[in-house]
């Protein structure tokens, strides 16, 4: 049961369209106050379509959305100052310091006094002894912080971010990640656009989401145990020949590939010696093969696949 006093965003039905292009199709969600909720999908799958609508930045096609109780139709007013957008590029003056273009989103959400909260946040994300440094001499993870302290001089109540660590380093994205879990504690709600399976993983829930629909969402655990079958970790010495190989056993689901290693997903009882035995047959030996617990790549690869198998049944 949804508790609407405790509801951020409410999606219903919404759509959109570029001339022939159906880019998002019909998207229902609930995300609660509070809440990381990670939208997860490869490129076109409608992530920042949808939340440039939610925005305010685009107008639905179709459908409609409150935003902490206001009407995105006709409250977008009364939204604006409560939420906060960090976009996929950094989009702030390359030719102001960082105080400078803190200090210009501040008087554009005409915050007064903001020198205090401007410090507080230079803090917070560690920029402080680079406040007089121009943007454009700043590194990937420091224009994304400097992005998000703007994103937050107004004290938003919710924040939308897309897919704000595409292009930054890992040590950044580790120091990012912690920014947003300060965030969280106090009370702050975070819908994030992401690629990386590994950050949706951290998340409160997720959204599963391609060709403009959200296939799944709910928590990463439960997200999991939608997988069909197990999964087996196997390192070939022919990539190519063992999955070939292992594609023709029926009791085989499905065969994804990672780097130099592919997930077997099989039916429950089937063990590795199995596995071991049909590529030794094929002449293909196996370097290592494990038991894993099924990821989210796993599982949305799957959803994919089934999707795909669908579609055409359905045309």
């Amino acid at each position: 049961m949804i508790d609407p006093s405790n509801t951020a965003i409410a999606i219903n039905g919404l759509k959109k369209s570029f001339e022939e292009t159906e880019a998002v199709r019909g998207v229902n969600l609930t995300i609660s106050k509070g809440e990381m909720f990670g939208l997860v999908g490869p490129d076109g799958a409608g992530k920042t379509t949808l939340i440039r609508m939610l925005c305010g930045i685009l107008v639905p096609t179709e459908g409609n959305a409150t935003i902490l109780g206001y009407d995105l139709a006709t409250e977008l007013n009364s939204i604006k100052p409560k939420i906060g957008y960090l976009s996929q590029r950094f989009s702030l003056y390359p030719d102001l310091s960082i105080d400078e273009n803190i200090e210009f989103f501040a008087e554009i959400h005409e915050v007064k006094g903001y020198e205090a909260r401007r410090n507080e946040l230079l803090e917070f994300t560690r920029l402080t002894p680079f406040r007089d440094r121009l943007a454009d001499k700043l590194s990937g993870g420091m224009k994304q912080k400097l992005a998000l302290a703007a994103t937050l001089i107004h004290k938003p109540e919710i924040i939308f971010l897309d897919e704000p660590t595409t292009g930054v380093d890992p040590v950044s994205r580790r120091e990012f990640w912690k920014i947003l879990s300060s965030l969280l504690e106090e009370g702050i709600t975070i819908l994030m656009a992401t690629p990386y399976l590994d950050e949706a993983e951290r998340c409160s829930r997720v959204g599963l989401m391609s060709n403009g629909q959200i296939l799944l969402a709910d928590t990463p655990q439960q997200v999991k145990r939608q997988m069909k079958g197990s999964v087996l970790e196997v390192i070939p010495s022919n990539l190519n020949k063992a999955t070939d190989t292992l594609k023709k056993y029926s009791e085989v689901i499905e065969v994804q590939t990672f780097g130099d290693r592919i997930n077997v997903v099989v039916e429950g009882n089937v063990a590795a010696d199995t596995l071991t035995g049909w590529l030794s047959k094929a002449g293909v030996e196996t370097k290592m093969i494990r038991n894993i617990q099924p990821s989210l790549e796993n599982v949305f690869i799957a959803l994919l696949r089934e999707r795909s198998e669908e579609e055409p049944a359905h045309a």
